[in-house]
């Protein structure tokens, strides 16, 4: 497939937009395996094996469903999907994505085990209460406003011993400086305390089962794409734009430097839906 540019001078367009519009494309697919080693389709600071370690903790096997919030182009819930056994729902706001992630299980012969929907999912869900048997959210949940909302409609929609796995990828660890900040501010970004996401789990009634510092992969990652990238920057530039590609280099590098310096750092929650509550 023939990377693809469009609408460059448009001041709305965003790096999803170049970034799913040219998904599956060479020169992507080609950034993504020498970002993270294996190409699952993946978006953020995820790898193949720290989804692998996830899957431990989330007890999932045939005949159960996962809710995967904001899941992109589907490569991890497809991954989640193959991997256990399990059925999965995808949920993202960007139509490109979801589009490639349709497109995707159908390939794979997975779709009748896969559901993806168009879905702003800040709000209340439409799906029954008990409906799922794990909820994941990969480096996402920054860029909902209201977090302790978004967990209460994450507890109603889990069944009695589900669990929920998030990552938070903007937990402040250490002092930053603005620049720093904007920089990692990729639309709305909600930057919290160690500790608040603990809190939040507590109030929300939910049991906290794993809380564990992922830092480091996201160092590394964050690196890994900034150079894949810098190394087609001619071609990056062509299809995303200077501004687009100068702000996206800028987010890796100050992701990779704050990370390694242990100021923004990135941690996995894992929590459990009590029976009874």
């Amino acid at each position: 497939m023939q990377a693809t540019s469009k609408s460059k001078g448009d001041s709305t367009r965003t790096y999803y937009d170049a970034n799913y519009g040219n998904f599956e494309t060479e020169l992507y697919s080609d950034i993504r395996r020498e970002a993270f080693e294996e190409d699952i389709g993946q978006n953020s600071w995820l790898t193949a094996g720290e989804l692998d370690e996830f899957l431990g903790w989330l007890n999932l096997s045939s005949g159960k469903t996962a809710l995967d919030v904001a899941c992109g182009s589907g490569g991890p819930a497809l991954r989640i999907a193959a991997t256990t056994g399990c059925s999965v729902v995808g949920l993202d706001i960007h139509e490109e994505a979801i589009s490639i992630a349709k497109s995707t299980a159908s390939l794979r012969q997975l779709h009748q085990g896969a559901e993806f929907y168009v879905l702003n999912a800040t709000g209340q869900l439409p799906f029954s209460d008990a409906g799922f048997d794990a909820i994941t959210c990969i480096d996402a949940i920054p860029h909902f406003p209201n977090r302790a909302l978004v967990i209460a409609e994450w507890k109603r929609l889990l069944r009695p011993g589900g669990r929920l796995l998030f990552t938070d990828s903007l937990t402040v660890t250490g002092p930053l400086t603005n620049e720093e900040i904007a920089a990692r501010s990729s639309g709305f970004g909600l930057f919290v305390p160690n500790g608040y996401d603990t809190d939040v789990i507590a109030q929300s009634g939910l049991r906290l089962m794993v809380q564990k510092d992922v830092t480091a992969n996201m160092a590394e990652v964050a690196e890994k794409r900034r150079a894949a990238r810098a190394a087609r920057s001619s071609n990056l530039r062509t299809i995303e734009g200077n501004d687009l590609y100068e702000g996206q280099q800028q987010l890796l590098g100050v992701a990779a430097h704050t990370a390694k310096e242990g100021r923004l750092s990135r941690f996995v929650y894992v929590a459990q839906k009590l029976s009874g509550v």
